[in-house]
């Protein structure tokens, strides 16, 4: 029997796990698809808010202060790209200056250090590029940006070096109360365990009402996202919101932690929870909306659109007695009517940023449940695979003598070697899959979207698994490159 079954491998997933792992505990995380942060996790806009947005005394004001101040100590302890470049939220009316103070107010009952209102003034000095009808700003210099599948995979990576375990292509079915806790239901196996976590993003819900009476309604809410070529990563210094409205905080313009420039989200909720599709409407709301904030963006920089879903619950029966007691709150807790059932759902922006004090706070949750001990030894740290393209030229020369596979340049967009992607694959939960090792490396993250390096990638994940090339998928179990043959061969 295990004591914690984690359903889900997202950012909250996976920061609970490595949390937990800090414990004498059997873990394991469920997850369908076949990598870590597969989900939201991966689709998102990379950044550590600094907490002026949420209402103070909420669950989400304070997981998210407390989250945005661990985050540069975690990411030196697990060895992830991360920024802190500061935010500002842009006022385009001098009549809604009053929303800045509002915002700033906010802010400081939350705990947040160091914010103050720029004028047009001051605002050029920081921003050269910004938009000409931005009036004011409110200045976050704790904001900051992050790398969501380096953050994610760090993590996981941690706990599970630290003995948690992990199954991937593993879909939950059903889940039956016991005695003793939970039988959950795969495709694969059945696991008994004393506890359950749902951190099962924008399936949350159906997850939860598996167990209990008290009905949860996730609505997926998209946002489509437009990157740009590092030559346009230099546009934009901070982050740069708008004043946020009833469905989010609008359109960004943020440089990533990769030197690249991204736009968005759009908000828009849909009944479909695989629906990441972009669409031209969409797009073209990002470029008109972030033409505002900020000048003379090239549309010729384009590399590439994509969408994400955030978990945004619209109904629950019992939402006023959970943690924050209010409407458009994190839903973090043991569900009252399934003792030992403990709910991580609704974490949408910003879930990211929070991740780090999410997993802490489940962690201690189920400590205080089960009466966990910690271990004598516990692996803190994880050092990531070396990245070719940002180290000094003595660094590659010893790389290289090593191992001369890190000097076979196989993606020239990101100068991504062999070496580094036979590292993603052979590390703990390595690569299965191509988008694992774009998450890794960046082999086909630069401007030609991997369409010269894709087949040496295919090639070397197939060598080295051990499998025939048309084993090898881009993500999910149907997303084949080679179509297998009905005679067992390939087309």
């Amino acid at each position: 029997m295990y004591d914690v079954v984690i359903i889900g491998a997202g950012v909250s997933g996976c920061a609970i796990a490595r949390e937990l792992s800090r414990y004498e505990v059997k873990a394991v995380v469920l997850e369908k698809a076949l990598d870590v942060c597969e989900g939201t996790s991966k689709a998102n806009s990379g950044i550590v808010h600094a907490g002026y947005d949420a209402r103070p005394g909420s669950l989400k004001a304070r997981l998210n202060v407390e989250g945005s101040r661990k985050m540069a100590a975690l990411s030196r302890e697990l060895d992830f790209p991360y920024k802190q470049n500061g935010s500002l939220v842009l006022c385009f009316d001098e009549k809604e200056k009053d929303k800045l103070e509002e915002l700033k107010i906010r802010g400081e009952a939350n705990g947040v250090d160091g914010l103050c209102i720029l004028s047009r003034e001051q605002l050029v000095e920081k921003e050269p590029n910004v938009g000409e009808g931005a009036v004011a700003a409110l200045y976050a210099p704790s904001g900051a940006i992050v790398c969501p599948f380096g953050l994610t995979i760090a993590l996981a990576e941690n706990a599970a070096v630290n003995g948690v375990e992990f199954e991937f292509g593993t879909e939950v079915s059903g889940i039956e109360s016991q005695e003793c806790g939970y039988l959950v239901h795969t495709q694969k196996a059945d696991y008994e365990t004393r506890t359950v976590i749902n951190a099962a993003g924008v399936r949350a819900d159906e997850i939860h009402n598996m167990v209990s009476h008290m009905k949860m309604k996730i609505t997926p809410r998209k946002g489509e996202y437009l990157l740009y070529d590092k030559k346009a990563g230099g546009l934009a210094v901070h982050t740069l919101f708008q004043l946020p409205t009833a469905l989010g905080k609008g359109i960004l313009a943020t440089p990533t932690v990769h030197g690249n420039l991204l736009l968005g989200p759009t908000a828009q909720d849909i009944p479909e929870k695989d629906g990441t599709d972009t669409s031209r409407e969409g797009l073209e709301q990002i470029v008109e909306k972030a033409a505002l904030s900020i000048r003379h963006i090239p549309k010729k920089d384009v590399i590439t659109s994509f969408a994400g879903l955030r978990a945004h619950i619209t109904a629950y029966a019992c939402e006023q007695e959970k943690d924050g007691g209010a409407k458009g709150d994190f839903v973090i807790g043991e569900v009252p009517d399934a003792p030992g059932f403990i709910d991580v759902a609704g974490i949408e922006s910003p879930g990211l940023t929070s991740a780090p004090a999410i997993g802490e706070y489940v962690a201690d949750m189920v400590k205080q449940l089960l009466g966990l001990r910690e271990k004598a030894v516990f692996t803190s740290r994880r050092k990531g695979i070396p990245s070719m393209s940002l180290l000094s030229d003595e660094e590659r020369h010893r790389l290289i003598k090593e191992n001369p596979a890190y000097g076979n340049v196989i993606c020239r967009c990101e100068m991504v070697t062999e070496g580094e992607i036979i590292d993603a694959i052979k590390r703990p939960l390595g690569a299965v899959t191509t988008d694992g090792i774009k998450r890794r490396t960046r082999a086909g993250m630069g401007r030609c979207q991997s369409g010269f390096c894709n087949p040496r990638v295919v090639e070397i994940l197939a060598r080295e698994l051990g499998r025939e090339e048309s084993g090898i998928r881009k993500s999910g179990e149907d997303s084949w490159y080679i179509l297998p043959s009905k005679e067992g061969g390939s087309l």
